[in-house]
């Protein structure tokens, strides 16, 4: 499905009303650039759409199919881009990514975008605002779209961080449970956040030097800067991963700790229990001769014995903690 189209001649939107194939020419014979912009078209709609472009094979099957990763190809009259979006559904703590491709070539961008997240709406309309960044030909929007995309990418890192933060608390709360399945559902949720970040530092590396092929000299610092930005989200994304790791050794430990408490409160009372049980067993044998059986106090003294004992052995556990 076409979102938009339009042809821009030093930055300035070409207003009258044409279809595509004669803005593609007009392109090629008196300057400037098109912009095309599709939603996950099929196989059909991609192949009818952009047949003038003679896109490369490979290329279009990427394109149509997506579940690529980020990544920047070069092809014979070509430039072709893969980035990863991403979409955080808060109240279930669950990650969801997209993608989008673009097409760069000498007289067009081709822009073509398949799930949610990193929504592009608005960034025509601050570049067509923007007429004399705008002239400086398809990177320019090239480095929008990826600017917006890594915008995104560090909203989602807060917005995780939050989360890795409540599941701290949660683990260091004291109470008596384990919070590893939350912890292991968020660590997933991170790795398929890094899954999207990470591939892309090398591309846009090589779209960041200087003397980059294609890419107008006056856009390297504004793609050195967004490089920066990738690297802040994905040094937080490692981060919070290396932060969730920590938490669940963390939980862990408390379990083994609190499982330890339990042993040795078991493990009093059944010191507590044994005295009486080994005295009351010897006693229960039934045998005719033995200590104080036939003396008025026997019973008492025995039974007064059995408390005293189990007293100093309680009194015992109690300083020692493990009562």
């Amino acid at each position: 499905m076409i979102v938009d189209y339009a042809l821009y001649q030093n930055g300035i939107r070409y207003t009258e009303p044409s279809n595509l194939p004669e803005l593609i020419m007009k392109a090629k014979t008196e300057g400037g650039f098109v912009w095309l912009g599709l939603a996950e078209p099929t196989q059909t709609e991609f192949d009818k759409i952009v047949g003038d472009f003679r896109f490369h094979p490979l290329a279009i099957e990427d394109a149509v199919n997506a579940k690529q990763r980020p990544k920047f190809e070069e092809y014979p009259g070509v430039q072709f881009c893969v980035l990863k979006t991403v979409f955080y559904d808060e109240e279930k703590s669950l990650i969801s990514t997209g993608e989008i491709f673009c097409f760069i070539g000498e007289y067009f961008i081709v822009v073509v975008r398949h799930g949610d997240g990193a929504p592009l709406r608005n960034t025509r309309q601050i570049l067509e605002n923007n007429p004399e960044h705008l002239a400086k030909g398809p990177y320019t929007v090239l480095h929008a779209v990826i600017d917006h995309v890594i915008d995104c990418y560090i909203d989602i890192a807060v917005e995780l961080e939050i989360d890795v933060v409540q599941v701290e608390n949660k683990v260091f709360s004291g109470k008596r449970q384990t919070q590893s399945q939350e912890i292991y559902f968020l660590k997933r949720e991170i790795i398929e956040f890094r899954h999207a970040i990470d591939p892309l530092l090398s591309p846009l590396q090589k779209l960041a030097s200087e003397g980059a092929a294609h890419v107008p000299h006056s856009l390297t610092p504004f793609f050195r800067d967004t490089l920066d930005h990738l690297s802040r989200a994905s040094d937080a994304a490692a981060g919070l991963d290396s932060l969730l790791v920590s938490a669940l050794q963390a939980d862990m430990a408390h379990v083994q700790v609190q499982q330890n408490a339990d042993m040795r409160k078991i493990t009093s009372y059944v010191a507590l229990a044994s005295v009486p049980t080994m005295v009351a067993g010897i006693y229960g044998m039934n045998f005719d001769f033995m200590p104080e059986l036939r003396w008025k106090f026997g019973y008492p003294l025995v039974v007064g014995s059995l408390v005293v004992l189990t007293t100093i052995l309680y009194r015992k556990f109690k300083k020692s903690g493990w009562l």
